[in-house]
């Protein structure tokens, strides 16, 4: 089936596999990725990258199911692919029962000492809690990552980095794309995934009625070594979790930040001292002795839906502008699923049309 050309507008995680998911399934289309910056450099930079066997919802459970095998078979036939298996243990009041409706893989009761065993101190069980380990999680350097997955697109895909997109306006035979350089360009579809970017001027109109929203993201980086058998910890009941990043020589706190609404071009990336008392303070509760060593770390921005589930949806009347986001800090994790949903509203237009 041939597509067209299709431009996808966001090189990050998201925007990057839509257009791998086009090119290797309609090799005969044209595709196009544009970026305001180089590839990968927006929130996919600054992700921790950690892949959860999780979801909330069928929905979501399935999209996971699904991304976790894409990046099996993508490390399988890329060795060198920046991705890396880690043990997972989830400490949480839920139960066997409640845990099971949210992980796609098995969870295994684990409440020896030696399982809070790790990076150098004691992580602590809270009173009620359980430890349950789960198979299924890895985590990757999404920039790295990104960055690979687009050098093998270029014989393939038209990149164009550094170019902002001024101007969208979709009609009945194409999509005019106005762009920083000056140009003028018309296409048959195209894919928004902006990442936090939603009120860009060029397509704010057409995202608004979404109603997702932009949420301040904060990970603390703690200057502890890292030993190839360390576990990640998930704080279930906090949303946070304590990461070993290998390949940095560190660990990763994520906790969950409510800065709200905020601007992605006015949120710096340094972190303020309320960011770094508000992780110590969570962390503090699990692991006492890490938490004054939170002193350096990254600071971003992601799309959030109302739902709670990612957004992949037509934006005009005639189907031809799809969005692809608002993933609720989940985008390296849902990706590729989120690709192959994006794709499959094309194919459902284009067969719309044949009949």
């Amino acid at each position: 089936m041939d597509l067209g050309t299709v431009a996808v507008i966001g090189g990050g995680v998201i925007g990057s596999l839509v257009a791998r998911q086009i090119v290797d399934q309609h090799p005969d289309s044209t595709v196009l990725l544009l970026d305001r910056d180089a590839v990968g450099c927006g929130a996919s930079r600054r992700s921790a990258g950690l892949h959860f066997p999780r979801g909330a919802s069928e929905r979501v459970r399935r999209m996971s199911g699904y991304s976790q095998e894409f990046y099996e078979k993508l490390k399988a036939d890329q060795p060198d692919a920046p991705i890396y298996a880690v043990g997972m243990s989830v400490l949480s009041q839920a139960s066997r029962g409640d845990l099971e409706g949210i992980y796609t893989e098995p969870v295994r009761r684990n409440d020896s000492p030696a399982a809070l065993d790790a990076c150098g101190a004691e992580v602590r069980l809270p009173a009620d809690m359980s430890v349950w380990d789960v198979r299924g999680a890895q985590y990757a350097d999404v920039h790295r990552l990104v960055q690979a997955v687009v050098t093998d697109l270029r014989p393939r895909v038209g990149v164009r980095e550094g170019v902002r997109v001024t101007a969208l306006e979709p009609g009945g035979r194409g999509v005019g794309i106005s762009l920083s350089t000056g140009e003028r360009l018309t296409v048959d579809r195209v894919v928004l995934a902006p990442g936090p970017w939603l009120g860009a001027p060029a397509w704010a109109d057409l995202v608004a009625p979404m109603g997702a929203r932009i949420k301040k993201i904060v990970a603390l980086h703690i200057d502890q070594p890292v030993a190839e058998t360390d576990r990640a910890f998930v704080f279930h009941d906090e949303d946070a979790f304590l990461l070993p990043l290998a390949y940095r020589g560190h660990w990763l706190f994520s906790y969950t930040c409510r800065d709200w609404d905020v601007d992605p071009d006015q949120v710096g990336a340094d972190l303020d001292a309320r960011d770094v008392e508000r992780a110590q303070e969570c962390l503090s509760r699990y692991a006492p002795s890490l938490a004054p060593r939170c002193t350096s770390g990254r600071v971003f921005c992601d799309a959030y839906s109302v739902s709670g589930q990612p957004l992949v949806r037509r934006l005009d009347p005639d189907g031809r502008v799809v969005f692809a986001g608002a993933a609720n800090g989940s985008g390296y994790r849902l990706a590729p699923a989120i690709a192959a949903e994006a794709v499959q509203l094309f194919e459902k237009s284009v067969k719309g049309n044949v009949r």
